[in-house]
C-alpha cells in the first residue's frame, strides 16, 4: 500500500506544481546553460546523386581497380590518441599506397575520401560497387584505451554469418533494380534472386580471404601485427555482395609507438610496398584464373 501511495505522490505532485503555476500566470524560466553546446552536423542528402571518386592510373578500362577507403573523416575524427587522430593517420596511409600503386602502374586507384571529408559507411561500400572495382581496402586504426601496451596490425573480412545476412539484405533490397557480378536480377523470383546473390557473395568472401591471407604473408617481418591479426567482423564497409573487400586495422592509436610509426613517412612507406605488393599479386592471380 505505502509504495502504491509513493508512486501516486510522485506523478501527481509534479502534476498539480505545472497546473498551479498555470492557473496563477507564473512564468518559470528555463535554464539555458548547455543550449550553446549544441552541435549541429548536416546529413548527406540521401535523394542527390552520388559523387563518385577519381580514377588514377591507366586509361584502359580493363586494367584492375582497386578502392581505398581513409576511415573516418570531416566530424568523424575515429579513434584519438595522444596527440593523433585515426582519420588523418588512415588518409595518410591511403594516399601513400595511392602513390605506391600508380608509381609502378598497370592498377588503377581511387580514393574514397582525398582530404578530410565525411562519408557515411554505406556510401564507402557503394562507391566501389558503382565504379566497377575490383578490391575494396578500407583502412583504420584501433585503440585500446588506458592498454596502451596493445600493439600491431589486424585484418578483418566479412563473418560467415553476416556474410549471409548480408546476401539476404541484398537480395530483398534490389532484386528488382540491380545487378551482382554482371548478373541482371531484374524479373527474378525472390529466391532465385535470393540464390544468385548468396553464390556471389560466397564466392566474394573466398576472394576477400584471399587478400588478406596474401596481406599477412607479404607483411610478415615488415609490418608489425596483433598476435591474432586474422579476424572477421559485420562491418558495414565489407558487405558488398561483389567486391572483394577487406578491413585493415593498422594499428593502436593508443599505443604512442604505434602511432608515431604509421604516421611517420618511413612506416607509411613500408605499409604502402607491403600493401601495394599483396594487392598486385592478387590481381596477377585473379587474371590468371
Amino acid at each position: 500500500m505505502w509504495h502504491r501511495l509513493q508512486i501516486a505522490l510522485f506523478v501527481l505532485v509534479p502534476a498539480v506544481l505545472v497546473a498551479g503555476l498555470a492557473l496563477f500566470h507564473v512564468s518559470v524560466p528555463l535554464p539555458v546553460l548547455g543550449r550553446g553546446y549544441v552541435i549541429r552536423v548536416a546529413l548527406p542528402d540521401a535523394t542527390r546523386p552520388m559523387d563518385l571518386p577519381r580514377v588514377d592510373g591507366p586509361k584502359d578500362p580493363s586494367a584492375p581497380l582497386v578502392v581505398i577507403d581513409a576511415g573516418h573523416g570531416g566530424h568523424d575524427p575515429g579513434a584519438s590518441g595522444i596527440d593523433f587522430r585515426e582519420k588523418t593517420l588512415t588518409l595518410g596511409l591511403a594516399l601513400a599506397l595511392r602513390d605506391e600503386l600508380l608509381k609502378e602502374g598497370g592498377v588503377r586507384v581511387a580514393l574514397t575520401r582525398s582530404d578530410d571529408r565525411f562519408l557515411a559507411l554505406d556510401e564507402r561500400m557503394e562507391i566501389a560497387r558503382r565504379l566497377g572495382a575490383g578490391l575494396f581496402l578500407s583502412i583504420h586504426a584501433d585503440s585500446a584505451g588506458d592498454k596502451d601496451q596493445i600493439a600491431g596490425a589486424s585484418v578483418y573480412t566479412l563473418s560467415a554469418k553476416a556474410s549471409s545476412e548480408a546476401a539476404a539484405r541484398v537480395a530483398a533490397s534490389e532484386n528488382s533494380a540491380d545487378s551482382v557480378n554482371g548478373v541482371q536480377l531484374e524479373g527474378r523470383s525472390n529466391v532465385v534472386a535470393s540464390i544468385l546473390v548468396d553464390l556471389a557473395q560466397r564466392r566474394t568472401s573466398q576472394q576477400s580471404a584471399a587478400f588478406a591471407g596474401l596481406i599477412l604473408r607479404e607483411g610478415q617481418g615488415t609490418l608489425q601485427f596483433n598476435p591474432d591479426p586474422r579476424r572477421s567482423a559485420d562491418f558495414v564497409v565489407l558487405r558488398a555482395p561483389d567486391v572483394p573487400s577487406v578491413l585493415y586495422e593498422s594499428g593502436f592509436i593508443s599505443n604512442v609507438a604505434d602511432a608515431q610509426r604509421l604516421m611517420s613517412p618511413q612506416g607509411q612507406h613500408r605499409f604502402a610496398t607491403v600493401m601495394a605488393r599483396a594487392i598486385r599479386i592478387y590481381f596477377a592471380r585473379q587474371a590468371g584464373a
